[in-house]
């Protein structure tokens, strides 16, 4: 068992962001195209996330074109390049599949208020 957290523990990326479910997050995934590599932005809210270590994963929706897109996405993936939280949800459930089945207005999530530091 040690060995294999050992191998774990070396797949695992650094430099994650703290974000949670109800968060608005764009993720920059790396596509190859022929003998490049395409940097394609991925933004939408969080609506769970599972797992731990190197098996965890996150699932992303957005609405194009008034069609919903979810996608998930291995936490630690050699493919995403980086994360990025635009903003923080309130929200009291872990798991968001009750947006799946509304659509405009009723999909907005409040945003968290973050406390100021004290001068």
């Amino acid at each position: 068992m040690d060995k294999i957290k050992l191998v774990e523990g070396l797949m695992l990326k650094k430099e994650l962001p703290v974000f949670g479910v109800g968060d608005t997050v764009k993720v920059l995934v790396k596509i190859p195209e022929g003998d490049k590599v395409r940097i394609h932005p991925f933004e939408g809210t969080v609506i769970e996330k599972r797992g731990e270590g190197v098996s965890s994963t996150f699932t992303v929706r957005k609405v194009t074109y008034g069609e919903g897109v979810e996608r998930t996405f291995p936490m630690h993936a050699p493919s995403i390049d980086s994360i990025e939280v635009m903003k923080k949800g309130k929200v009291k459930r872990a798991r968001l599949y009750y947006l799946r089945g509304r659509i405009g207005r009723a999909t907005k999530i409040e945003e968290r208020k973050t406390e100021q530091p004290a001068a």
